[in-house]
C-alpha cells in the first residue's frame, strides 16, 4: 500500500538548522532525516557556524534561533538573504518581544515560531514555508496586529483593563511567574519556594487558566503585555 506524497518526482526540500540547544537541534534534526520529503543539509550551533554554512549551496529553508552564544541569529538571517535569496527563512526562538520580532521580519524572516512548538509540528511548519506560506506562532501573529493598533489613538477604555489584571494572579503566582521568567525550572522553582513540584504546577495550571495561554512563551508574554511582570 504506497502512499507517496508527492505522485510527480518532487524534490526533498533541503533544510539547515542553526540552533544552541543540542538537545532540541538533536530532536529537530532527527525528524526533518525521518520526514521522506525533506533532507537535512547541514546544521549549526553558533552564529559563527551557521554563517560559515551559508557559504555553501542554498538550502530551501533555513531555520534559526536568535538566541546564540556568540552573536545574534539576526545576523544569520540577514547573510541568508543575501547568499541565499530564494531559500526561505523560519526563526525558532524563545524571544517574543517585540523587538525581535519586528527586527526579524524585516531582516527577512517569512515565519516566526516559538519553541513551545513541538519538532513534529515544526515539520508541518517547515513544509508550509517551503510552499510559500509565512507560519507564526498566534502569539506572535497577535503582537503584529497588536502594532497596527498602535497607530490609532489609545482610548482610555484600551487602557482600563490592564489597570484592572493586577489582581487577576495571586501573589504566589505571581511570584512562580517571575520566578518562571527567570528561566527556573518548575524542581528549581519548587525548591526556592519551599513547595512540592506538584504544588508549582497547578499554580502554573492556573496562571495558564487565568492568562487564557497554553504555553509558557504565551504566559510571558500576557502577563508582560498587562503588566503583570515588569520587565
Amino acid at each position: 500500500m504506497n502512499s507517496p506524497i508527492n505522485s510527480s518526482e518532487s524534490l526533498p526540500i533541503h533544510v539547515v538548522i542553526v540552533e544552541d540547544d543540542p538537545g532540541f537541534r538533536a530532536a529537530l534534526s532527527k525528524v526533518v532525516q525521518d520526514a521522506p520529503d525533506m533532507h537535512l543539509s547541514g546544521s549549526a550551533g553558533t552564529r559563527a557556524e551557521g554563517l560559515a554554512l551559508l557559504q555553501g549551496a542554498p538550502a530551501d529553508v533555513l531555520l534559526v534561533d536568535l538566541g546564540l552564544p556568540d552573536g545574534s541569529g539576526i545576523d544569520v538571517i540577514k547573510a541568508a538573504v543575501l547568499l541565499w535569496p530564494s531559500c526561505s527563512i523560519m526563526v525558532s526562538t524563545n524571544f517574543g518581544d517585540e523587538t525581535h520580532v519586528m527586527r526579524s521580519i524585516e531582516s527577512g524572516a517569512a515565519g516566526y515560531l516559538l519553541k513551545d512548538s513541538s519538532p513534529t509540528r515544526m515539520i508541518d511548519e517547515i513544509r508550509s514555508i517551503a510552499s510559500g506560506g509565512s507560519p507564526i506562532s498566534p502569539i506572535i501573529a497577535r503582537q503584529i496586529l497588536a502594532r497596527f493598533r498602535t497607530s490609532a489613538p489609545v482610548t482610555t477604555e484600551e487602557q482600563a483593563p490592564a489597570e484592572d489584571n493586577s489582581a487577576l494572579l495571586s501573589t504566589r503566582e505571581r511570584e512562580v511567574l517571575d520566578f518562571i521568567s527567570k528561566g527556573f525550572t518548575t524542581q528549581e522553582i519548587a525548591k526556592l519556594m519551599q513547595l512540592s513540584h506538584f504544588t508549582v504546577r497547578t499554580f502554573v495550571r492556573r496562571i495558564y487558566s487565568k492568562l487564557k495561554v497554553t504555553s509558557k512563551a504565551e504566559a510571558l508574554y500576557e502577563a508582560r503585555t498587562q503588566g503583570l511582570l515588569s520587565s
